[in-house]
């Protein structure tokens, strides 16, 4: 049978009252599994027992049993699910009682613990094995063993890497009857890697477009917690267009033009170190048709419309395409994520197939971007979506999920407890995805390896014993396990022979109330389990069947406590080796009702209420009742009163209104009534009235009178002023003494406004004078006159000053500072304070001074030393109480030391590494606060380059001794030196250490300026790298034409580093040209200076939206198909023309005809041409190409050659948009209109 230590019985000798029952040590002798069943178990009283006469008042349904109840209940609790307890006085094999978590990660700052304790008889030994193999502790100094447990401790503080202790461990507890093994802890280190350096190019991006923003942060163990935030530390605001990703990055679902207004950096924080690493920061750059950030259209109905911005469609952009799977353990979180761009943003909502989400454990996170579910079990793998939808479309994505399960308990071992000759059986059982596999140990070994037992038999999971023997003592491991983890417990077998024994104390007396259920529990041990049965008062039959019920384990559950269940109890536990007997007093008492309730009511404003609450219990138990307002605990104030069987309001105002609930209570039991008030405003007639009537701050309070003066208190009453049409809210108390402070008025206490007189709480020994504020709606009503002055006698102190510090202003000093005591304070006359030093951990008496200001400085004392410190008021009626020490220290020097062993690696260009010996602490004199590297720029490797000599410093904080020191400037010869610092200063420097960083890319190229002196030639210059940082190969210059949205091929050009001067032939007129330049070394291209040509002054907005329109239609089936079909006819009509140009033949001009000659024809109704006089001029609003050229028709046959042919070329979408010209002679320019034409063109017309 289960056994219980004595301290967790249910029975007591003497009875107990609330206040002194320890529920807490209860609950923490509990285990998980059982703490969760004591939280579910509820004391519920039988229905229809007087609650029909209860009318409609609500009565708590399922009200929490109060502590003692927990107590008496436990210990079923613990016997039906707790493991076999064999007394510590009885022999035993060993039992793990604690142990590390299996994935052990400890701060490398800190001694490594890895825990491991456990109990038996006689008590076991430890031993450790680390990667499988023996784990000799003796050979390594800084290992060793807590007394009387298996703790490690590994301990730092004289040297060593934590590093070098990573592995697995395992911890083995031994005693002569078996060996009981922990898990196999992984032992890792925190780390916390720092940020690779990166040169971070701003990032362009066109306003409306989606952008994501990488953290990739350095893999820290544990993963640190990532963050955004300005380079100025502000967090980056986020809502559903902007967000964080589960993976850090940040997510941009469109750009907008204010997202400029800040930079973006990664921000990590390690768990361990506590310290927070920030990633170089990006900086935005917006291209944007409307340049304005007006804010007032961040609330525009259409934000995206007003700013220019065209609407999109949602894409994703996390996770990529349609459909992707994730896979989970049981028991963990599940953590689904969609992040959308689109325009507007778009809607995340998210959907299971086939089914609906998990109410219980599904919640949305980070705007409905992230679907969590909590404890993950195999119902909920399936196929999840995510809908992101805007009022231009929707789409979707599928998320497979697949529940797979490390290896979890069906069945988990149990202690064996058997007498000689028994049988007896360990069951292991598990279930997980992939079915677990299972390994049985004994002592540590492998089952097959150990000696034969001719009583056992294992058959799968379950291991048989028959007729055990005192020789088959031992501890069985079983280890269940799959590729997603394992399970290993421990169960002992123990052959034993005893007699009964009872395990807990003995004539406790138990109360319950009536009509409850309860059960009492008889904990015992014996082996051969002994049987248990229940008597009443001594006689009768054992109590099983009807309104009792005993459970295998031997408690007595009564179902419903009745006044004759009243009675002394005894509980007889026997086997063949003898019996126990044990014996509890039950006592019933009465359960605790309100007969008469609150009702609900209805009152006016400025009215009386009262609420009765009548109330009937036993007799012998103590009764408390308190209110409730709105579920909270009732304030009572000055305008209430509460009595045994009522609550009174005085003056109802409208806050009065709400639920007033009555709770009666004793230590066993409580009952509930609820009522509801209404407060009704005034009626509608007055209001009216005063509504129409100019409103205005009240009237002062007049006619201030003291009364009931006593020691710590008065009576304050007055006479309110007129409100002037708005009711008076509020009236303020403020008081004024003459002795610190004189003239200066506080606030004292605060009231409302239906209150005229109220009872004023008083400090000792102040002079009091006191005046009333009257407020409305409106405002503050003047100041009344004050009253008469009232002054308290005196006490002493009951409080000390605040904020007591020692810190040394000098060397050999220490100044001692407090916050001095206020007026209300003090209690007295004459406040002084006693002020007491003594140096920490030593046996030396007290100094004391008694100190009349806020300060005191010590004097000749040690550099650097801690004292404790005690400040305590006194005044002439005595002294406060004693205060409590405050560690203070006395003044620091300058460290005497200099760091030693100064290593410098060169990390790359601009960085390096630092490590360095520690100081020893008596040398620092002071506080650690930082170590610091002093470091100049001697010179620069390239000749005649003049450098900056100025120091620089590098600060390392705390007692560290590595370090690294960035920003530096490529290819030059650096010193650098090392100091101690505390809060004195820098201590003396250590030896100078020579360094050179190698060749690292050039800075931007200066003062890049792009001049457009006419329409074919752009003209560029440049100046050199501020800062070349190595030898400069030349400069690397990539420029592209754009017109619109539409980009040309880029062109590349490379230049020698002397070169600051290059000129661009365009070709185009129209279009414009972005030019990216950037100077160059052996290492690489440095950053880059992007510029752009200036805009033609025919450039307008207008053109791109036309190329826009036109490349759409140009995608459509039916404008393909009109083009191929006119340019069919065009083909057939010059074919005509030269037939007929041949035969000779007139051509009239004038002629109108219907021939379609393109897309539009402008000049079609008059039947004539627009002719031009300029050769190579463009169709106005034509397009012309991206590289700026207007080919012309390199046939034989164009209009060109006939002489009323321009430069002619066909659109992007394929149409004819030529313009016509006519070459001609001064005369035929002269000549009349009906002269013969030999235009191809008008032989079309003439055609026709």
């Amino acid at each position: 049978m289960p056994s219980f230590p004595p301290y967790l019985s249910p029975w007591r000798e003497t009875e107990k009252t609330l206040d002194e029952l320890d529920h807490g040590s209860f609950r923490r002798e509990l285990s998980s599994v059982q703490e969760v069943q004591l939280k579910r178990f509820e004391v519920t009283r039988p229905q229809g027992l007087g609650n029909k006469e209860r009318g409609r008042v609500p009565r708590m349904a399922r009200q929490p049993a109060p502590p003692w109840v927990h107590a008496a209940f436990l210990f079923c609790l613990l016997s039906l699910g707790g493991a076999i307890e064999i007394p510590m006085d009885l022999t035993q094999p060993p039992t793990i009682t604690k142990q590390s978590v299996k994935d052990h990660i400890v701060d490398p700052r800190d001694n490594i613990l890895i825990e491991c304790e456990a109990k038996g008889n006689p008590a076991p030994s430890f031993h450790w094995t680390r990667n499988s193999r023996f784990f000799n502790i003796a050979k390594d100094p800084r290992v060793s063993m807590r007394r009387r447990s298996g703790t490690l401790v590994i301990d730092f503080r004289s040297g060593g890497r934590p590093e070098e202790y990573e592995g697995e461990y395992q911890c083995f507890a031994r005693n002569k009857f078996g060996t009981a093994l922990s898990n196999r802890i992984r032992l890792q280190v925190s780390k916390s890697p720092l940020w690779p350096k990166e040169n971070l190019d701003p990032v362009v991006v066109q306003e409306g477009a989606p952008l994501t923003l990488q953290c990739n942060p350095p893999p820290g163990l544990p993963s640190p917690v990532i963050f955004w935030m300005s380079s100025s530390m502000e967090p980056i605001a986020q809502d559903k267009r902007v967000s964080q990703g589960h993976n850090g990055d940040l997510y941009f679902s469109n750009v907008m033009l204010q997202d400029m207004q800040t930079d973006y950096s990664c921000n990590a924080r390690f768990h361990f170190t506590h310290t927070i690493q920030q990633k170089n920061p990006f900086t935005l750059k917006v291209l944007t048709n409307h340049p304005y950030n007006d804010s007032s259209l961040r609330n525009h109905p259409d934000m995206y419309s007003a700013r220019g911005v065209a609407e999109r469609t949602p894409s994703f952009m996390y996770p990529q395409g349609t459909a992707s799977s994730q896979m989970v353990l049981r028991g963990m979180d599940l953590l689904l994520e969609c992040i959308a761009s689109g325009v507007p943003t778009p809607d995340i909502a998210w959907y299971k197939k086939g089914g609906d989400l998990p109410s219980d454990k599904a919640k949305f996170e980070n705007f409905n971007k992230a679907l969590r579910i909590t404890n993950v079990s195999e119902e909920d793998s399936g196929e999840y979506f995510c809908l992101a939808s805007n009022k231009m479309g929707s789409i979707r994505h599928t998320i497979s999920v697949r529940v797979k399960a490390a290896p979890y308990w069906l069945d988990e071992p149990k202690n064996l407890i058997l007498a000689p000759g028994e049988d007896g059986r360990l069951v292991c059982r598990a279930n997980g995805n992939p079915k677990p596999t299972v390994q049985w140990m004994v002592n540590g070994e492998p089952l097959q390896s150990a000696p034969p037992n001719p009583n056992r038999e294992v058959a799968g999971d379950t291991i048989i014993f028959r007729d055990t023997q005192i020789s088959s003592r031992a501890v069985y491991q079983c280890n269940t396990s799959n590729e997603h983890g394992y399970l290993l417990a421990n169960a002992f077998v123990s052959v034993l022979d005893v007699p009964p024994r009872m395990l807990s104390p003995r004539n406790q007396l138990i109360r319950v109330i009536l009509y409850n259920r309860t059960r009492l529990d008889c904990p015992f041990f014996g082996s051969p389990i002994p049987t248990l049965r229940w008597f009443k008062n001594g006689q009768g039959s054992n109590l099983d069947g009807g309104n009792y019920h005993v459970y295998e384990n031997g408690s007595l559950e009564i179902k419903m406590i009745r006044k004759e269940d009243q009675g002394i109890y005894t509980c007889v536990a026997t086997n063949i080796l003898g019996k126990a007997e044990n014996q509890v007093r039950l006592e019933v008492k009465d359960p605790t009702r309100i007969y008469r309730m609150p009702e609900d009511q209805v009152a006016k404003r400025g009215t009386t209420v009262q609420l009765e609450c009548r109330v009937k219990h036993d007799p012998s138990l103590k009764l408390t009742v308190s209110w409730l307002k709105d579920d909270e605990p009732l304030y009572i104030g000055n305008r209430m009163k509460k009595e045994d069987d009522s609550l009174t309001i005085f003056g109802v105002a409208e806050r009065d209104q709400g639920s007033y609930t009555c709770v009666a209570s004793t230590e066993l039991d409580q009952d509930l009534a609820k009522a509801y008030l209404t407060v009704l405003a005034d009626q509608a007639t007055p209001t009216n009235r005063l509504a129409a009537l100019p409103k205005g701050r009240p009237d002062r309070p007049r006619d201030l009178e003291l009364t009931d003066l006593a020691e710590r208190s008065v009576r304050l009453t007055w006479i309110p002023g007129d409100d002037n049409n708005s009711p008076i809210t509020d009236y303020v108390v403020q008081f004024e003494e003459d002795q610190f402070q004189p003239g200066v008025w506080h606030d004292h206490s605060k009231y409302p406004g239906s209150v005229n007189s109220a009872v004023l709480r008083l400090s000792p020994y102040v002079n009091y004078q006191f005046r009333v504020i009257a407020i409305n709606e409106v405002g503050s009503s003047h100041p009344s006159l004050p009253s008469e002055r009232y002054r308290t006698s005196g006490a002493p102190p009951e409080s000390n000053p605040g904020d007591v510090k020692g810190e040394g202003t000098r060397k050999n000093n220490m100044e001692i500072t407090w916050t001095p005591m206020n007026a209300t304070s003090a209690f007295g006359p004459n406040l002084r304070y006693i002020v007491k030093w003594r140096r920490r951990e030593t046996r030396e008496a007290w100094n004391n001074v008694t100190v009349w200001g806020s300060r005191y400085v010590v004097g000749q004392t040690p550099v650097y030393v801690p004292y404790e410190i005690r400040v305590q008021a006194e005044n002439d009626f005595g002294k406060g109480p004693e205060p409590e020490s405050v560690i203070g220290y006395s003044g620091e020097d300058y460290p005497r030391a200099a760091p030693t062993e100064v290593k410098v690696r060169v990390m790359n260009s601009t960085a390096i590494s630092l490590q360095w010996n520690r100081v020893y602490s008596d040398t620092v004199q002071g506080q650690l606060r930082e170590y610091r590297a002093y470091y100049w720029r001697e010179s620069s490797l390239l000749k005649n380059l003049w450098v900056s000599q100025k120091r620089q410093q590098a600060s390392f904080p705390g007692d560290r001794l590595r370090g690294v020191v960035s920003r530096l400037f490529p290819y030059s010869n650096y010193k650098l030196e090392m100091v101690v610092v505390n809060g004195r200063g820098d201590g003396p420097r250590s030896e100078t250490k020579e360094f050179t960083t190698p060749e690292g890319v050039p800075s931007a190229p200066r003062r890049f300026r792009v001049r457009q002196p006419n329409l074919e030639t752009i003209n560029l210059e440049w100046d050199h790298p501020e800062h070349p940082n190595g030898i400069m190969l030349g400069y690397t210059l990539k420029y592209v034409a754009f017109n619109g949205t539409k980009v040309g091929k880029q062109i590349v050009e490379n230049f020698s580093p002397n070169q600051t001067k290059f000129t661009v032939q365009r070709t185009d007129p129209v279009s414009r040209y972005r030019f990216t330049l950037s100077a160059r070394t052996q290492v690489g291209s440095g950053e880059a200076v992007t510029e752009e040509s200036p805009a033609p002054p025919n450039e307008a907005t207008p053109t791109a939206a036309y190329t826009n329109n036109q490349a759409d239609i140009a995608t459509q089936g039916w404008f393909i198909g009109l083009m191929c079909a006119i340019a069919l006819l065009v083909l057939i009509l010059l074919i005509v023309c030269f037939i007929k140009r041949s035969r000779g033949g007139k051509y009239p001009v004038r002629e109108k005809k219907d021939v379609p000659l393109g897309p539009e024809d402008p000049k079609e109704e008059d039947g004539s041409f627009d002719y031009s006089d300029e050769d190579n001029k463009p169709l106005q609003g034509s397009q012309t190409s991206l590289d700026g050229t207007i080919k012309q028709q390199e046939s034989d046959d164009s209009l060109v050659d006939y002489g009323e042919g321009g430069e002619g070329q066909f659109n992007e979408d394929g149409s004819f948009i030529g313009q016509y010209t006519v070459k001609k002679d001064k005369d035929e320019t002269e000549g009349n209109e009906s002269s013969e034409a030999t235009s191809p063109v008008n032989a079309i017309y003439s055609l026709a």
